[in-house]
């Protein structure tokens, strides 16, 4: 018995990609059409043999486990998968399986930055996918011509052979060499797509990004992913989105996070600022006397709610900050002014459990 692996001139470890590159290269070489001596038929059959078993992923693992000699050299006619059908009923007709399959989805991501996840988008995007053969059209034959009837097995995909097993002699089924279970044969096949039907080509496609989107959400577009071996119907096109980080806004679901220095003196006093939001310039108010940390919520100008239209909200957390070199003109001023309220320069306090600190400590350990 051939070794399949030789046959195609592949190693034990090829991939499924390899062993059907292999192929394709030598049944170019070796089919009747191009070449009819009989020595190079009954090679192109023992290739097409080895593809058949090599290419089905249960046929395969069957093959390397030991294939006909399984159990210890007995002549059991077929292979393991025979024996195993002996066992299990496998001797009903399966018919021929069909040329025509669906295709797969395909997945791509594209990157949006925040006012596009924000606001919605379009966007044109180039894919690479297997369309249909234009040579061809699907059918995988040269020249306008069309599959025909398999000799071999007579159209039905499949031929049928007695094994002997420990159970006596059994009617097996098993899919047809000659036309690899199709019931049919390409005498000709297309030369552009070697008989599959399609082709890989690179293709435009325009793509709307709702309004917000965020990353992970994953948009479909149902029959734009490759088209099917025979060319049968496309699977769905799924388009990932990766949101982009920006330079000074934080998202947290429909919530914009922005940090707002302000000097000790304006958190003091109190101040009217102008901030770029998404929006454009918004006017943030600070009150006086807020604190380090105090959150400033901005209604809607958050990001947008996805499916519903609406907006969340912006909070812009203001961070004071403190002087850390002073002239000597300028402590004074800072130690006349704490002798003023009463205070001392180097007063502390330490705060009890039930403070803004821990409060909001407690908040983050216990959700």
């Amino acid at each position: 018995m051939a070794d399949h692996y030789q046959t195609l001139g592949v190693t034990k470890g090829a991939s499924s990609d390899e062993i059907k590159k292999a192929y394709r290269k030598l049944a170019r070489e070796l089919h009747p059409d191009v070449n009819p001596d009989p020595h190079t038929q009954e090679k192109f059959k023992e290739v097409t043999e080895a593809y058949d078993v090599l290419s089905d992923p249960q046929k395969r693992q069957s093959y390397d486990m030991g294939g006909s000699n399984q159990f210890g050299g007995a002549n059991f006619g077929g292979g393991f998968s025979d024996i195993m059908d002996a066992f299990f009923g496998g001797g009903g007709s399966r018919g021929p399986r069909p040329r025509t399959r669906a295709g797969q989805d395909s997945l791509i991501r594209i990157q949006v930055d925040l006012n596009e996840a924000c606001f919605g988008t379009e966007r044109e995007i180039t894919v690479e996918s297997a369309v249909v053969c234009p040579k061809c059209t699907g059918t995988g034959c040269l020249d306008g011509q069309h599959p025909e009837a398999c000799m071999t097995c007579k159209g039905r995909g499949e031929t049928q052979q007695v094994v002997r097993s420990v159970i006596g002699q059994v009617m097996t089924s098993r899919p047809c060499n000659a036309c690899q279970g199709y019931g049919s044969v390409i005498k000709s096949p297309c030369r552009e797509c070697a008989g599959e039907g399609r082709v890989r080509s690179r293709q435009t496609i325009d793509i709307k990004i709702p309004a917000g989107v965020e990353t992970g959400n994953r948009i479909q577009m149902s029959g734009r992913g490759e088209v099917g071996a025979g060319g049968g119907p496309s699977g769905d096109l799924y388009v990932e989105i990766v949101e982009e980080r920006h330079e000074y806004l934080v998202r947290e679901g429909d919530t914009l996070h922005m940090a707002l220095e302000v000097t000790m003196i304006a958190a003091a006093l109190g101040t009217t600022v102008t901030v770029d939001s998404l929006d454009g310039p918004v006017e943030v108010n600070v009150k006086p006397g807020t604190q380090s940390g105090t959150p400033i919520v901005i209604k809607g100008k958050g990001m947008t709610r996805l499916r519903r239209g609406d907006r969340g909200d912006l909070v812009v957390h203001v961070e004071v900050i403190t002087p850390t070199k002073l002239s000597k003109d300028e402590e004074k001023i800072l130690r006349s002014f704490a002798d003023a309220r009463g205070e001392k320069a180097n007063e502390a306090h330490v705060k009890g459990q039930d403070g803004s600190i821990f409060s909001k400590l407690k908040g983050v350990f216990h959700k």
